[in-house]
């Protein structure tokens, strides 16, 4: 298969030319200038030394250019490295210098970290300014030696999409992964490309429908979301990071249909003074995950957005991200009755999933071990870690790390991290089955539970 991620955008320009795109701030783009814009900036990149396969990264706060960054990336037929804007500028140059990033783009939030990182990675051989001229901070000028991103774009001609594809590799996204330890995780076209059609196979969204994009795009998981809305043909309505009231005026002012959203941006926006369903009318459809949610808060959404759909996504980076999906009818009704609203759900169309014990054998239902799973979605490996990569993917399968169990309809439930299993009184015990408990109590807004070692 040599499906390619700009395939897309090709697609659309096609057959939409003259839509919405994407819209940050006041500014919007038709697939007809986003594809032109990434042809040129894919060119731009080759002028500066851009080769296949190389790694270009982007150290930034979510805007347009964000899927700019991607599409040109791929385009050029080179690799992404979206740096997490929550790390320490030590953290930061570890992956560049790690997966070798010889290009960085940044926004006016990073500005000030540039001077250090040119210290810290001797390969950085050029950075573009991919800032507004304002900021946080009001900055005056450019970063000292950076290439303007317009005027790249501006100057550069439109070269011919490489078309890499198929199991070439397309991004680098960094993670704890299943062991704690920040490493590379490689995910092909086919990987990413494999995901986001089984999610849209699985929960249906409208060709042509407008999702806002809130969640960080450095992630995968907002990332894909992000891909799969350009799949589909549809507006994204972009957002430089979360805010409650603000969230809610675009969804109320674009009339978006569909989110998605970490658990903890749900109790956020629900406990905003802003916070009004009546504002939040035209929305289908919230899909929730990347960390897990307390019974608590998903049933006050419930309660109080009766009218929208709830789906969860649970996955890793590892799985280009999706594993299993759980659908808007375990949220409510019969589903719910039977307890299905707790469950991760059910692998989703390209995957298969098992519980596993330590030796590698698939458990019995309702039997907790480790969730496991393979398919298209999983990664090619860790970067330039072929032990840890062997360890994570043996038997041709991804051990995930995560511990759960699977009831007799195939629906998973996750119950731990395994490494985040305590041992009391001869019995194992979960954190969160401990936490789920605690926070059940209405004083409680949110909790965790550790061990600690203890004579008896």
């Amino acid at each position: 298969m040599n499906i390619t991620l700009t395939q897309a955008l090709h697609r659309a320009a096609q057959q939409v030319p003259r839509q919405v795109a994407t819209r940050f701030g006041a500014r919007t783009r038709a697939y007809s200038e986003l594809k032109e814009r990434a042809a040129r900036l894919a060119a731009a990149l080759v002028s500066l030394g851009v080769r296949p396969g190389d790694r270009v990264g982007m150290l930034s706060l979510n805007s347009d250019r964000y899927l700019e960054f991607y599409l040109a990336t791929w385009w050029a037929g080179a690799v992404t490295n979206s740096v997490n804007v929550r790390w320490s500028a030590a953290e930061i140059a570890f992956s560049l210098v790690d997966c070798d990033t010889q290009v960085l783009l940044v926004d006016d939030h990073f500005a000030d970290l540039v001077p250090d990182l040119r210290k810290r990675v001797p390969q950085l051989r050029e950075v573009i300014d991919a800032g507004e001229g304002r900021g946080a901070q009001s900055r005056a000028q450019s970063i000292p030696g950076a290439h303007g991103y317009e005027t790249l774009i501006a100057a550069a001609e439109p070269i011919e999409d490489r078309c890499a594809g198929g199991d070439a590799l397309a991004a680098i996204f960094y993670t704890g992964g299943t062991t704690g330890r920040t490493k590379g995780v490689m995910l092909s076209h086919a990987n990413l490309w494999s995901s986001g059609i089984s999610r849209m196979a699985q929960i249906h969204s409208e060709a042509g429908s407008t999702a806002v994009h809130v969640a960080p795009l450095f992630h995968l998981a907002a990332a894909g979301r992000l891909v799969t809305q350009l799949t589909l043909g549809g507006e994204s309505v972009i957002l430089a990071a979360f805010q409650p009231a603000e969230l809610i005026d675009h969804i109320e002012r674009h009339r978006v249909r569909e989110i998605m959203l970490v658990p903890s941006m749900i109790q956020m926006l629900l406990d905003d003074p802003a916070f009004d369903p009546a504002r939040l009318r035209s929305l289908k459809r919230i899909t929730y995950g990347a960390s897990p949610i307390s019974e608590t808060t998903l049933a006050r959404a419930l309660e109080s957005l009766p009218s929208i759909e709830f789906a969860q996504a649970y996955g890793q980076t590892e799985a280009s991200p999706v594993i299993t999906l759980n659908p808007p009818e375990s949220h409510i009704g019969e589903g719910r009755r039977l307890g299905r609203l707790r469950a991760a759900g059910r692998a989703c169309y390209s995957m298969e999933v098992r519980i596993e014990d330590p030796e590698g054998r698939e458990l019995p239902r309702g039997e907790v071990g480790e969730i496991c799973a393979r398919g298209p979605n999983v990664m090619l490996g860790y970067w330039n870690r072929p032990e840890e990569t062997r360890h994570a993917l043996r038997g041709g399968w991804l051990h995930t790390g995560d511990g759960g169990y699977m009831d007799e309809d195939g629906y998973v439930f996750v119950v731990d991290r395994l490494k985040d299993m305590i041992v009391t009184g001869g019995e194992n015990v979960y954190s969160a089955e401990v936490e789920n408990a605690v926070r059940q109590h209405p004083a409680v807004a949110d909790c965790a539970a550790i061990g600690i070692p203890s004579s008896k």
